[in-house]
């Protein structure tokens, strides 16, 4: 063959190459041409191109959909001309980024069918350099300009469905707030009837209308929401969050990492819908579907009525001091007042717990609880209120939100699936004696016969009932104390420790109710409480095949009662009561470290001021539990997740079921036990059981990469050519590549040299040999000190080792990991 055939050859080859290559991006040079050319996401999830619903050949539409090696069901998530589609096919149109940076749909014949508008041009009245268009792994096309700046994205312009991470945009000064609207029918993507928006009028909440008609509500937002959703192998974590930014902000919903393919949708049918890929079944499924089957349509069970939705079958039904309309159970018509309101003194507010708020509130700002129990108490036509902290300011900084209704309450629901709150309801004083109405005799007996009683018995009464109580507190510590004392580890038989009643703690957890559950895992379940009416708690219940076990859960008591500092996890109580074995602590608004810092959209709330105090405050902790506290405490389990966020963002070291005590000069020991989390657990300790405090400083080093770079110890797939963040980390500090280990999140608002010497120092802390690695008094005084140049060694090239556990040598072995995979350092605040 010649050379000028071999050249051809190798041509033509290249051309169909590059033909079959998918592309995400269009240039003014590189258009989409109708109908076959297509842009796919670099992930492979998403594709945009041409589309006819309906298989017609009269109708044509720009949209973005599931790539079909993702879900094989063509599944539209956007479309660019839905009220205007390209009814001549055979015109030749083109999707095209034109040189004024704009992307437009046209045809030959000079027919627009769609365009964005960016308004780029140069200051000179000139045209600005040319863009390009991104089809993102997100299903967003972004119009971007030659610097990366964005210019126009999809995610600004949604149609009927929400992705993962898209933010849906609302102005509380303009009251602009961005819409779902649903398609016309299955087959036509126009702007149907139904629609979903954000309403700032009364706090935020979802609003699902047909045209002007109101269908259905999602009541207002109180903070957060957490979805768990988990058919056969398929699992993830949904959590709804408002992210504020002045008068504007946003309402995005973020998955966990690994999960199906999910969206939100106003369906043609009028519904708004949960739906989840389930990779099982290969379908869509429904999570969840509002208005849903019974009253769960807008003000279904009338005035004063509330759907109770929690029954097997939802039911109308009326709250404490009112009666249905119609004399009929349920009542569908609605309910009235057993007693009239009178605005007397007497009256009084009963509460109606777990419950959708009602429509229509007068959203009130800046109020504490109390001042906002008197803004409703003050005002006779005020019905009912609620009031609610919450976790995210959604506007000026303002986290309280208190609501008032004046009127006629309407629409509410008592529902397991939305955001639940109590809602205080307005009674007349005299709801309380209407038996005292129905007979005059009564009235005058009845304080004559209470008079003679509390003269006779009150002596009676009060001892039987003290020392009844006292007498069963005092059984029941003591038998705490046998059992704490009898093997607590430490020789101190005068261990004293803050004892609650079971009965209390069923009281705060409303005998702990799935409403209050915060989250569960291998130890058993952790509820939210609320003890002595006023006190926030996180009661830790211990299950009976918990794989924490008896020793861990003494082990935590007994320690944690002896350990005080701030950047501990405060245990405020404990309590056994036959199987149950229950530890409650202070309550943490802000869950855990690994939930901010592995998280996408709210890793963006950890910028590096959050996270050096996170860093310093960590340190301080375990500092304290090596050298400062009157024992020497190994924790053996330190990682993210077992660093818990106040409401100030103040660190506070948790689970100390697995740690250890040092006494005397003893500063190393050996197990065959070996427990905590690998990535974590130093070398010797992980493959031979030797421990020390700097075990301890090995894990602190790893925590400290992970909270300056936002990866994993393990993030193989986002660590190209490295094994684990460690030697990564070195590498690129040897090349003196520091910025690079920076997590890209937090932009450029830290200081290198304070992030130079918290890397420097993560090294030291992981080396291999523990003679090799720094005290953490020494790394406290680095951290704090930060003009003191380091004293310290340079770090030596880190040893990669794999976790031995699949070495069927070692299968003899007790080998333990965290128990704790989402144990109280995984809540959410709610």
């Amino acid at each position: 063959m010649g050379l000028a055939s071999r050249s051809t050859t190798v041509l033509l080859l290249l051309s169909w190459v590059s033909l079959c290559i998918s592309v995400d991006q269009l240039t003014p040079t590189k258009p989409l041409t109708f109908p076959d050319d297509k842009l796919i996401s670099n992930n492979g999830a998403f594709a945009l191109g041409f589309f006819s619903p309906s298989n017609s050949s009269t109708r044509f539409y720009i949209g973005i959909w599931y790539n079909n090696n993702v879900v094989p069901e063509r599944t539209i998530v956007w479309v660019a001309n839905r009220d205007n589609p390209i009814t001549t096919p055979s015109s030749a149109a083109t999707l095209a980024v034109t040189n004024h940076s704009d992307l437009v749909l046209s045809d030959p014949q000079g027919h627009i069918y769609w365009r964005t508008t960016t308004n780029n041009t140069t200051a000179g009245g000139g045209t600005a350099a040319a863009a390009m268009a991104l089809l993102n792994d997100k299903g967003n096309l972004v119009l971007q300009s030659p610097e990366g700046a964005t210019l126009w994205q999809s995610f600004d312009h949604p149609t009927d469905t929400i992705l993962p991470g898209m933010p849906v945009w609302v102005n509380f000064r303009t009251r602009f707030t961005q819409s779902l609207v649903s398609w016309r029918s299955a087959d036509d993507p126009s702007s149907g009837d139904f629609s979903l928006s954000a309403d700032v009028g009364s706090g935020i909440q979802y609003v699902l209308k047909s045209g002007p008609l109101l269908l259905w509500r999602s009541g207002a937002w109180n903070g957060e929401m957490v979805l768990d959703y988990t058919p056969s192998k398929d699992s993830a974590v949904i959590i709804m969050s408002i992210v504020s930014n002045g008068d504007d902000i946003s309402l995005m919903f973020s998955v966990s990492d690994g999960s199906p393919s999910m969206y939100l949708r106003v369906s043609y049918t009028g519904r708004y819908e949960f739906t989840v890929w389930n990779t099982t079944t290969s379908a869509w499924i429904v999570m969840i579907a509002h208005p849903g089957a019974g009253c769960d349509r807008y003000a279904s069970c009338g005035p004063f009525g509330y759907c109770d939705a929690t029954e097997a079958v939802a039911t109308c039904k009326c709250p404490e001091g009112f009666e249905p309309n119609n004399g009929t159970s349920p009542p569908s018509g609605g309910c009235r007042r057993k007693e009239p309101l009178g605005c007397g003194a007497g009256d009084y507010f009963a509460t109606l717990p777990g419950v959708k708020t009602p429509a229509m509130p007068v959203f009130v700002r800046n109020r504490s609880l109390d001042s906002c129990t008197a803004e409703c108490r003050g005002n006779c036509s005020c019905t009912a209120y609620a009031y609610t902290n919450l976790s995210t300011a959604i506007s000026g900084g303002d986290l309280s939100r208190c609501l008032l209704w004046f009127g006629d309450l309407v629409d509410i629901d008592k529902d397991v699936n939305i955001n639940r709150e109590n809602l205080y309801l307005r009674l007349a004083g005299s709801s309380t004696s209407t038996a005292h109405k129905k007979n005059n005799l009564a009235k005058i007996l009845l304080p004559i016969t209470a008079f003679v009683l509390l003269l006779a018995f009150p002596a009676l009464v009060w001892t039987y009932k003290y020392r009844g109580t006292r007498q069963k507190k005092n059984v029941q510590k003591r038998l705490m104390l046998e059992y704490f004392r009898s093997t607590n580890g430490t020789g101190d038989r005068n261990i004293e420790f803050p004892f609650i009643r079971f009965d209390d703690i069923i009281a705060a957890t409303d005998n702990f109710s799935d409403a209050n559950m915060l989250g569960k895992g291998g130890f058993g379940k952790v509820y939210k409480g609320l003890l002595e009416g006023t006190n926030e708690v996180a009661v830790k219940r211990l299950s009976k095949s918990s794989g924490q076990g008896t020793e861990e859960f003494r082990n935590e008591v007994v320690l944690i009662a002896k350990l005080q500092h701030k950047n501990l996890v405060r245990l405020l109580g404990c309590c056994i009561h036959e199987d149950e074995k229950l530890l409650v602590y202070e309550y943490m608004p802000n869950k855990s470290l690994d939930c901010f810092l592995f998280d996408p959209a709210r890793k963006l709330m950890l910028q590096w001021p959050t996270r050096f105090k996170i860093i310093k405050g960590v340190a301080r902790g375990i500092m304290y539990l090596h050298q400062d506290s009157r024992l020497t405490i190994i924790h053996r389990d330190l990682k993210a997740s077992n660093i818990l966020l106040d409401k100030e963002m103040i660190p506070k070291i948790s689970d100390f079921g697995m740690a250890r005590i040092f006494g005397g000069d003893q500063h190393e020991a050996n197990t065959n036990r070996v427990v905590g989390t690998y990535g974590y657990m130093s070398p010797e300790y992980a493959m031979e059981g030797a421990f020390s405090v700097k075990s301890d400083t090995y894990s602190f080093g790893v925590l400290l990469l992970e909270i300056v770079s936002g990866l994993k110890i393990s993030s193989q797939n986002l660590i190209i050519d490295f094994p684990n963040l460690i030697v990564y980390a070195w590498n690129l500090w040897k090349d003196g590549k520091i910025e690079d280990v920076v997590d890209s999140s937090m932009k450029e608002n830290y200081s290198l040299d304070e992030v130079s010497r918290c890397i420097h120092m993560a090294l030291l802390c992981v080396q291999d040999s523990p003679n090799c690695r720094p005290f953490m008094s020494a790394v406290v005084f680095m951290l704090e000190n930060k003009t003191t140049p380091l004293p310290l060694p340079i770090p030596m090239q880190p040893v990669y080792f794999a976790s031995r556990d699949t070495d069927p040598g070692r299968a003899g072995k007790d080998r333990v990991f965290s128990v704790n995979d989402m144990s109280l350092t995984a809540l959410e605040g709610r």
